[in-house]
């Protein structure tokens, strides 16, 4: 009867919390619509293939479905090239020779340049064999025909014809990596962007759970009996969490980079740099979501609301595949701006001046929600 006592209790206490039940019931609804409409474009990687000097041959063949073949005359360096127009890959020819240049930022995409130069080489060779044997086959079908007349005539001067043999080149490959190796996985791929989204969730969540810890503690009530200003306090929060905000970050990078030896081509100062603005945007929004829960409980419920749907629009899934009404809502995620830049920096080697875009926007974030945290301490304030 004492553990019936106990289950009465509970479904009293959770039915009366209104915002609990619809969290706790309509959150998981949310993120299972939101990889539904994610997921409904099947459609495979599609990416682009720049070649210069190639034989047009291997041109044609290499042209399909997934890959779109370019061809151009820029004679700069390869590296060059595909960083400034965010090619896939490069392919040059000389002779039999043939070098491929990959970005690899995208080991998927880098599969299928690989998969399709070979599925060329292939198509090439079937071709010339084919062009043999229909060249063997007229040149048996003459040589019946004067055997044939052989029969009919006491002379015979016999038949010159040869066949004529097609012959595909032996292409030899010799690939470059601008980033990683042909070991790299796709883990080194989505790593630029779990840093970003590890920073900014652990971020989110300790901070706005310890805002809540302080306004059910009566801390932050007491605070604005005095002649405080609410943006005071709001500064005096930013910076107290921001410091282990650093640490923690720091810690992350540090951590990424000699723990799983991933490789930077550009400046590790800008990844910090990254890491840190991300760190910001999510703790003026966890102290900002932290007002509208009562409870720790209800705090951990928002984390499917505003926290998960983060990593959906982060670059795990190929924005251009998503409908537009879903690409609308990825550019209102902090985490695509913050994800964006890592993987330009860190493999792509992009500068400052390639993804201060994108910082601004965090910036800007950020100073919308340290203004509605102002706005929402008014309701807190009691004299």
């Amino acid at each position: 009867m004492r553990t019936i006592g106990i289950v009465k209790r509970v479904f009293k206490e959770m039915l009366r919390d209104k915002r609990t039940l619809v969290l706790m019931f309509i959150g998981p609804l949310f993120i299972l619509s939101l990889v539904f409409f994610l997921f409904q474009n099947t459609s495979q990687t599609k990416t682009t293939l720049v070649v210069r000097q190639v034989d047009s041959e291997l041109v044609t063949a290499l042209k399909n479905d997934h890959l779109r073949v370019k061809s151009i005359h820029d004679q700069r360096a390869a590296t060059t090239i595909i960083r400034q127009h965010d090619y896939a890959g490069l392919l040059t020819q000389k002779g039999d020779q043939l070098k491929l240049v990959l970005a690899n930022s995208d080991q998927s995409k880098s599969t299928v340049i690989k998969q399709s130069i070979q599925q060329a080489q292939v198509k090439l060779k079937t071709q010339a064999a084919a062009a043999t044997l229909k060249s063997e086959a007229a040149t048996i079908k003459k040589l019946a025909a004067a055997l044939a007349a052989l029969t009919k005539s006491t002379t015979f001067a016999g038949h010159s014809g040869k066949a004529t043999v097609a012959s595909a080149k032996n292409y030899q490959l010799k690939t470059k990596y601008l980033y990683g190796s042909q070991d790299s996985t796709y883990f080194d791929t989505l790593l630029p962007i779990l840093m970003g989204f590890i920073v900014f969730f652990f971020v989110f969540l300790i901070s706005g759970i310890a805002l809540l810890r302080e306004r059910t503690a009566g801390t932050l009530y007491r605070l604005l009996a005095t002649p405080i200003k609410r943006s005071e306090i709001i500064a005096g929060y930013l910076l107290g969490y921001g410091a282990f905000a650093i640490v923690q970050t720091l810690m992350v990078v540090i951590f990424t980079i000699y723990v799983f030896n991933i490789q930077i081509i550009g400046n590790i100062g800008l990844v910090i740099l990254i890491n840190l603005l991300m760190a910001a945007v999510a703790l003026a929004i966890g102290l900002f979501i932290s007002t509208f829960a009562n409870s720790e409980f209800q705090m951990m419920q928002f984390i499917p609301i505003v926290a998960i749907p983060q990593i959906f629009f982060s670059g795990i899934i190929a924005l251009d595949t998503m409908p537009n009404w879903l690409q609308v809502i990825a550019h209102l995620m902090p985490l695509y701006y913050g994800a964006n830049s890592m993987t330009a920096v860190i493999e792509k080697g992009a500068t400052f001046s390639t993804i201060a875009p994108n910082l601004g926007v965090l910036a800007v974030m950020t100073i919308i929600f340290l203004i509605l945290n102002n706005q929402t301490l008014k309701r807190y304030r009691q004299v």
